[in-house]
């Protein structure tokens, strides 16, 4: 399978965006997709996955209650739905896929590239 993000964009504090991975290739379904993010001078944190069929979401503290993962397998698309952005959400986010489930960072494999969030007034 083969990744691209795209969606990114500045934005104003508690402003939304919505992030799209598009992926290529056979059995889309059978993968899980995770969100990660990295800003500048910042390891690369996790946001959160949505597995494989029954599709289920996982988020991190940092993105709970204000971030929305989706998939639309018929798309062969994974959105990642932001809302009351903050200035540290400002990063390069990019989706990643493992086989099936939300597990570790390692098990992701296959990494689209990057599209970049910019929070700022």
């Amino acid at each position: 399978v083969q990744l691209q993000a795209f969606g990114g964009g500045f934005v104003q504090p508690g402003g939304s965006l919505r992030l799209s991975c598009t992926a290529s290739g056979s059995a889309w379904a059978n993968y899980a997709i995770g969100w990660f993010r990295q800003a500048p001078g910042k390891v690369r944190e996790g946001v959160g996955c949505i597995s494989a069929e029954p599709a289920h979401a996982v988020y991190a503290d940092s993105a709970k209650g204000r971030f929305t993962i989706s998939r639309d397998n018929a798309n062969n698309t994974v959105h990642l739905h932001m809302n009351n952005l903050r200035p540290e959400d400002s990063a390069i986010y990019y989706c990643a896929a493992a086989l099936k489930y939300c597990s570790a960072d390692k098990d992701f494999t296959t990494w689209g590239q990057g599209t970049e969030v910019t929070v700022s007034s």
